[in-house]
Order: C-alpha cells, then structure tokens, then sequence
C-alpha cells in the first residue's frame, strides 16, 4: 500500500466521499475537504478529526488542510394570504415544524414586516440574533427550525413605520442570512399583494406559493388576487389551505361553521388549485399558539391537520425536486 493510500485509508471513516487521497510530501499530507452543506460547526469538527488522524500516523508531520464547496440551491416556499387575520403565520409555523419532522431541513422567514408574530409562536420572544461577517445568524428554537424575524430586532410593540425599500432591504438581511444546513425556507408574507410580496418574488423567486383563507367569500376575493399576483410572476401554486374550518362546541359536541364550510375547497378547484386541507376553528390551537407551543411540534389532535397539509406540501417538493431531506 503506498503512503497516500494508508493516508486515505485513515481518513476514510471521517471524510466518506468528501476527499480525495490526501498526498504526502516530506512529511506534509495535503488535502481537499468537500464541504458543501455542512454547517461551521460541522466543517470545523471534520477537520479537527482529519487533522488528528493524519498526525497520528508516523510518518505525517504536518497537515494542511483546504475546503471547498459549492453554492447551496436554498429553495423557499412563501405562505400568503390576500388579507390578514386568517390564521396564515399560524399555518406557516406548523407547517414548517411539521415539514421538520417528516425529515426536511427547515427553517422560517418572518417577512411580515410589519407584524411579525413569528417569535411569539416559536416561543423565541426575547431573542435575538448574531451577526458574523454581516450576515444574521438565524435563532435556534425549540422545534429545531431555526428562525429570523423583525420582531427580534425591534422593541416589543415598536411600530415599523417603514416604506417599502426599507421593507425590502430588511427581507434581503433576513433571506440572505447564514443558513447553513437549511435546505427549504417557509417565508411567512404579509398579506397583501404589496412592496415585500413584489421584492421576493423578484430577487428570491419561490419554488412554490401556499395561500391561507378562511371559509368565508370575502376572505376568498382577497386569496384570488394572492393567486393572481402569483399566478402572473409565473411561480408555481403548492395549493390552498381553508384555516379556521368549522368549530365544535367543547361541551355539547355539536360543529357550526361561523365562517361558511367549503368555500376554499370550492375556490381552489376554480382556479386550478389542489386544495391542501382544512384547519378548525379549535380553542386548542389558538392556545398553544399563544403559549408558543405550536400544536404541530406533538401528535395531539389539534395538530393532526398541519400534518395532513405538511405531507401534501412535501410530496409536492418531492415530484417538483424542490427540497433535500437530511438525514
């Protein structure tokens, strides 16, 4: 066996398919690390054991030590509404724990600017993120699905009275922060069809749309032009999902339907859309929202429809190649 061979050969169970033969010369084993996908941590772990297992042979020195790595195809998947008050940074944030959980590596954008509630249902309130190099370092959560938000760099109850290029340069610190092993972003949009809808679609194009609405027609007008605004800047429509669906009376068991039933469904077959589930109206979900403990991150009941929707969202990835699953 020659000596690059012995040396690949003790590096072989650390690196897998991520190096070449390292070459030895008067003692000095040089090699190239592939590091594409792998966090700092990670890449500074790798080579930390490379280092430690070359120096241990006898006939190594010295070790240097390069790395390299391609661009990461990040895709994203924006939740929007046509009118706010529908539930849409609810679904987003159970969608995106629920997504985690089916072995997707994700993380979430608040680009709600100007009402950002993404903190407050991944019990992330109070933090606040890092920076390295001028780029944001995403908080960890609970969920493992790590976020950023504008309600983690203003005071509590600040009101952001911004136009739209400051809206759209805080979406880029937010979209363009380090990610690292985040393969799918869920981007939480304001409703609406304005500035920030119009500057991701633009600069950070979605591999798919997923609109929220309630039951009820008017709510409907509003998702329509969602669709359109999506439908027209040719990004592709992951589906419908009908938020607020109905509600069971805890003590007597009956369901009424204080929005309308079926109008989402209805809606979505209109215009040529799967439609991806329905949420109720449950005092259950609405309460762990509050506490931050999204109802999607257990196997409860309140969470079995984010689920539903989740795999409907993943098998979509799946056919169109959008998303990576880790491992």
């Amino acid at each position: 066996m020659s000596d690059n061979d012995r040396l690949m050969a003790a590096i072989a169970p650390i690196v897998g398919l991520r190096a070449a033969a390292p070459r030895l010369t008067d003692g000095r084993a040089s090699l190239i690390l592939d590091v594409t996908g792998l966090g700092e941590k990670s890449r500074a772990k790798m080579e930390e054991e490379v280092r430690a297992a070359l120096l241990a042979l006898p006939e190594v020195n010295e070790v240097r030590i390069g790395m390299t790595s391609e661009k990461r195809g990040r895709k994203l998947i924006a939740v929007g509404s046509g009118k706010g008050g529908v539930g849409k940074s609810t679904v987003a944030a159970n969608l995106a724990i629920a997504l985690k959980r089916s072995g997707l590596s994700v993380g979430i954008v608040d680009a709600d600017i100007y009402g950002p509630s993404i903190p407050r249902l991944m019990h992330a309130e109070g933090s606040r993120p890092m920076a390295e190099e001028q780029k944001l370092i995403p908080v960890d959560t609970d969920f493992g699905v790590p976020i950023l938000s504008m309600g983690q760099l203003v005071k509590p109850g600040q009101a952001i009275a911004w136009r739209g290029p400051m809206a759209a340069s805080a979406l880029g610190q937010l979209v363009d922060a380090r990610w690292d092993d985040v393969d799918l972003l869920i981007v939480d949009l304001p409703p609406g069809t304005g500035d920030v809808q119009m500057s991701m679609i633009q600069k950070w194009k979605p591999a798919g749309a997923v609109i929220v609405s309630t039951p009820q027609d008017l709510a409907l007008i509003d998702a329509a032009r969602a669709v359109d605004l999506f439908k027209q800047s040719t990004v592709p429509l992951v589906g419908l999902v009908e938020n607020m669906a109905g509600y069971q009376c805890p003590h007597c068991g009956e369901v009424s339907d204080p929005f309308g039933i079926g109008g989402a469904q209805a809606a979505a077959s209109a215009m040529g859309m799967d439609f991806l589930g329905r949420v109720p109206l449950d005092i259950a979900i609405r309460t762990a929202s509050d506490e931050g403990t999204p109802p999607a991150a257990s196997d409860d009941a309140a969470g079995a429809p984010f689920h539903a929707i989740a795999a409907k969202v993943a098998a979509w990835l799946e056919r169109s190649g959008s998303a990576s699953v880790t491992g």
